[in-house]
């Protein structure tokens, strides 16, 4: 079994593993320690002691300061003294070690050190001629052998790819990698304090669904040993939330992955985080300004300003946006006038003049006219916009409109083409409900494979009172994406999936 995996080091991997060799016969194996108690972050020194000249330092009277952090530059100046730079999550600072202080033999193993290594340090500040602040090393002690050479400092990781399958290897070589992913961060805490304050209650629900529901994908399927039967991950937290709501809470929001069985590329992951909220007694536009308020807000604390750039597009997040029925769009872009009322003989007519292919579930003028915006439209749009009033017959959970039944209070967010957000006032009339379920199915049996299936417990939960609830779905990694100038997905994914090397 063990031939079966085998491996092939390079000359530099088997150095280092000879180096290690030579450390555990000395009795110096790093792997057996446990522990090192810093006194300081790299942060925490900087802070401290980065406002005294060199002077200054010389003359204070210093406490042994104790750090840690993996070597990232090493250079010796002369025989007798060695500088090098180590870092920590957010800070590097340079390290200085002398035989004379160190000892003859310590301070031969200190020389031996690998660029990747992490050692921990104790020792005083002191400040370069250069002005430069530094660690004086009064002891050492390697606390992990780095078995593999770290990729050139200036070139990086050259394969893209690498760096997604790799991307430990990104975040210790690339420091804005790391800035992202710590902005991912900051901004799902700010939504989180903003729906939190407004009293809504995050919650979580299951993964695990019987029903592929609560939005048009196509759905991972698995097997679920204990019960002997096939489940779908969740392509929507929707319909559980909305029970909640049944339930008596009046604001809940989830904040979780998402599973849907679909292509991969710069936009989109089968595998992605969204937030959910649902707020009872409110409507789509509470929604529309809430939305704007947390893109804001979101912005401010990661870029310092509502102004940004992204995709080569220059956008004012802090202006009022767009809002835009999705008819009026269709028609101010290609002149054709959806709310006249026409057969579905005559939207086809419309469709094949402008070269749109029909599938076979592409049934009513609903689905022509949704089929126009995503052709003519959508990649037009550039500002913030609120595309709304989607057709009835592509909103199966969405409430008709008062005054246009044939079209619902929806509405989706584009930005430079992207959908950002999908929003509803929630369809709360369970008879109605039943009734868009078979549709649904009809479409199914059709040949459309992103169809929502039937739940007949959430129609049972809707038969007990689901008051009037606005709902929205917002795209945490494109979100992400928009603040942090991510020209890719995988960008803003800790561990993407990647497709198998060949």
């Amino acid at each position: 079994m063990k031939e079966k995996f085998e491996r092939n080091f390079t000359e530099q991997e088997q150095v280092r593993r000879d180096k290690y060799q030579n450390l555990v016969k000395e009795n110096r194996d790093p792997f057996v320690i446990t522990k090192f108690e810093r006194t300081h972050t790299i942060g925490e020194i900087i802070g401290s002691f980065e406002k005294y000249s060199k002077e200054e330092l010389q003359n204070l009277k210093q406490k042994e300061i104790k750090v840690a952090g993996r070597i990232r530059l090493f250079r010796e100046a002369g025989k007798k003294a060695v500088f090098a730079n180590i870092q920590d999550q957010e800070n590097n600072i340079q390290i200085y070690g002398r035989q004379d202080e160190l000892g003859d033999v310590d301070f031969e193993y200190f020389r031996d050190l690998d660029l990747g290594d992490i050692i921990g340090l104790t020792g005083t500040m002191m400040k370069t001629d250069h002005g430069e602040l530094t660690l004086r090393i009064k002891k050492y002690q390697l606390l992990s052998k780095s078995l593999r050479p770290l990729p050139d400092k200036h070139a990086g990781i050259a394969d893209i790819e690498e760096k997604y399958r790799r991307r430990y290897v990104d975040l210790i070589m690339n420091p804005e990698t790391k800035k992202t992913f710590q902005s991912r961060t900051k901004i799902i805490r700010k939504i989180q304090e903003i729906l939190d304050n407004k009293g809504y209650m995050e919650v979580e629900t299951p993964i695990l669904h019987t029903i592929n529901g609560g939005a048009a994908a196509k759905p991972f399927i698995t097997h679920y040993n204990a019960l002997d039967r096939d489940f779908y991950l969740r392509i929507a937290t929707e319909l559980h939330l909305k029970r909640l709501i049944v339930g008596g809470f009046e604001g809940v929001y989830e904040i979780g992955r998402i599973f849907r069985n679909e292509g991969m590329d710069t936009r989109h992951n089968p595998e992605f985080t969204s937030i959910e909220l649902y707020v009872a007694y409110e409507d789509m536009e509470f929604l529309m300004n809430l939305t704007e308020n947390i893109f804001k807000e979101c912005s401010m604390l990661i870029q310092g300003k509502t102004k940004i750039e992204y995709g080569g597009h220059k956008l004012d997040l802090g202006k009022s946006w767009k809002r835009w029925h999705m008819v009026d769009a269709i028609k101010d872009l290609t002149g054709v006038d959806f709310w006249k009322k026409m057969t579905f003989e005559d939207a086809k007519k419309l469709a094949n003049q402008k070269g749109i292919k029909l599938e076979k579930h592409h049934s009513t003028v609903g689905h022509i006219i949704n089929l126009f915006f995503e052709e003519f439209v959508e990649d037009k749009i550039i500002e913030p916009t609120f595309i709304y009033g989607h057709p009835k017959e592509i909103s199966p959970l969405s409430k008709a409109n008062n005054e246009d039944p044939r079209f619902t209070d929806r509405f989706e967010l584009f930005i430079i083409g992207r959908e950002y957000a999908n929003a509803f006032a929630e369809l709360n009339n369970p008879i109605d409900q039943f009734e868009r379920f078979v549709e649904q199915l009809k479409e199914a049996d059709a040949g459309n494979d992103e169809a929502t299936g039937m739940d007949i417990d959430f129609i049972e939960a809707l038969e007990y009172g689901f008051p009037p609830t606005a709902g929205i779905g917002i795209g945490i990694d494109r979100l992400v994406m928009l603040l942090t100038n991510s020209e890719s997905i995988k960008d803003v994914l800790l561990f993407p999936q990647m497709k198998p090397r060949a």
